[in-house]
């Protein structure tokens, strides 16, 4: 059987079509990252179809991130949860989510919601706080639209993360913050239920980033370091989606503090907090006016 190639149309159009029978139709998509897996618990009337069965979604072999797709609601919104992404340092390449995001964009998603775990570079944002990306870094200077043609590959990022759409975020999650909502994982990490804002910078990895390249990016005004987010900010814009993104922190990067990093350490810290930044997630999504 001829099977086709993730990001090829015919693989794309397959997809949508999948999605599209299902009678639903989302107009907000949310990527889940890792420590943000239980958001897919607050879909209702949920319907999960796994990435297995949408020939342009990629298959998943990093912990925490479990490749299915689960359409439902969130408050008023019909919504596409995407539990799990393909990241750059699995293949060499930034266009691992290429065929999925199109996928959104062809069933008619109108903004992409990105999550994600990441290092902190300032200690104003401590282990367990969320930030909204305000801007990124693109460190690594990958694209995932190399090899793409025509002028619309030169797709502009001022704004890459909508201005309208983050101000909706620092509302709703001061309303949840003032009702005392965020549960008792914030309490008992003493925090407020505020969110941070801020710069995102992109490694590749897979392996963490030196003390040095650590204080490259403070010297660059960044807060934040990762390995996912900046691919699929690059890939929506270019399908004509605004893009929202939070980044939960779950260690201080190389040389700010003693501890040792490792993915475990990072799952396991996610999951302490998840319960507050799924909260806070929660009224985001629910909040927002697309």
């Amino acid at each position: 059987m001829n099977v086709p190639t993730p990001s090829r149309p015919g693989a794309i159009d397959a997809s949508a079509q999948t999605l599209l029978a299902t009678g639903r139709r989302p107009t907000i998509a949310v990527l889940l990252g890792s420590g943000w897996g239980p958001f897919a618990d607050a879909v209702q009337d949920a319907l999960a179809i796994p990435y297995a069965s949408l020939p342009a979604f990629p298959s998943l072999n990093v912990g925490g991130h479990a490749g299915h797709v689960t359409l439902g609601r969130v408050g008023a919104h019909e919504v596409a949860v995407l539990a799990g992404r393909k990241h750059a340092y699995e293949t060499g390449t930034a266009d691992g989510m290429k065929g999925a995001i199109r996928t959104l964009a062809r069933a008619g998603v109108q903004v992409l919601v990105q999550t994600n775990a990441a290092g902190s570079l300032t200690h104003a944002l401590a282990p367990g706080a969320t930030m909204l990306i305000a801007d990124h870094i693109n460190v690594s200077q990958q694209s995932p639209l190399f090899g793409e043609s025509g002028d619309a590959r030169f797709v502009s990022m001022v704004d890459a993360y909508d201005p309208e759409l983050r101000r909706q975020a620092r509302a709703a999650v001061a309303a949840l913050a003032k009702a005392g909502a965020c549960g008792e994982a914030g309490a008992a990490s003493g925090d407020t239920g505020t969110m941070g804002e801020g710069v995102y910078a992109w490694f590749m990895g897979p392996q963490f980033e030196t003390p040095a390249e650590i204080r490259m990016l403070q010297l660059l005004g960044a807060s934040a370091v990762g390995m996912s987010t900046v691919p699929e900010t690059i890939l929506a814009r270019h399908a004509g989606l605004r893009v929202q993104a939070v980044s939960l922190l779950t260690n201080m990067a190389a040389g700010l503090s003693a501890e040792k990093l490792s993915h475990a350490h990072t799952l396991a810290s996610a999951a302490a907090a998840s319960t507050r930044a799924v909260a806070q997630l929660r009224a985001i999504v629910a909040e927002m006016r697309p």
